[in-house]
């Protein structure tokens, strides 16, 4: 059997971030929507998961067309079935992705970031499948003290830490 690699760049409207999954359901849909509206009801988003059986159809949900037109666009990109594309504008995935990670038919988060996106996808006769990704760039050294000390005030500049 053999297996080709492949590795697919996403795009999205930039200011947002975006949560890249694997889910096991189409139920996931739902959930994700009820987990957006309720922990963060003022955001933007759209949501696409790949059906892996069936029809195996994009399903979509979202409230910001342009994010769910993204959405899909990364989900027909990647190919890979049971996967899942949040996009989201006006909160950061820290907001929900403990709920994301909470959701019953979530088996994983790949990655949450606002950083170019790479996915590395394997592709055998059956279809396609992530296989990891490339979020951002590689460190080009090791923080300071003055960089320390940026670091500490912008985490409580956004209320993450008192």
């Amino acid at each position: 059997m053999d297996m080709k690699l492949k590795v697919v760049q996403l795009n999205w409207t930039e200011d947002c971030n975006i949560i890249v999954g694997q889910s096991h359901f189409i139920k996931t849909v739902e959930d994700i929507f009820e987990i957006m509206s309720g922990y963060v009801p003022n955001a933007e988003y759209g949501l696409a998961f790949s059906e892996a059986s069936g029809p195996c159809l994009i399903r979509t949900a979202g409230n910001n067309k342009t994010l769910l037109k993204e959405a899909e666009k990364c989900a027909l990109d990647v190919g890979a079935g049971h996967s899942f594309y949040l996009i989201m504008k006006g909160c950061f995935p820290i907001n929900i992705l403990n709920q994301i990670k909470a959701c019953q038919e979530v088996c994983r988060i790949f990655c949450a970031t606002a950083n170019p996106l790479q996915i590395i996808t394997g592709e055998t006769e059956q279809g396609k499948g992530i296989l990891g990704v490339i979020d951002g760039f590689s460190p080009k050294g090791v923080e300071d003290e003055k960089e320390k000390k940026e670091r500490h005030t912008l985490l409580r500049t956004f209320n993450y830490k008192g």
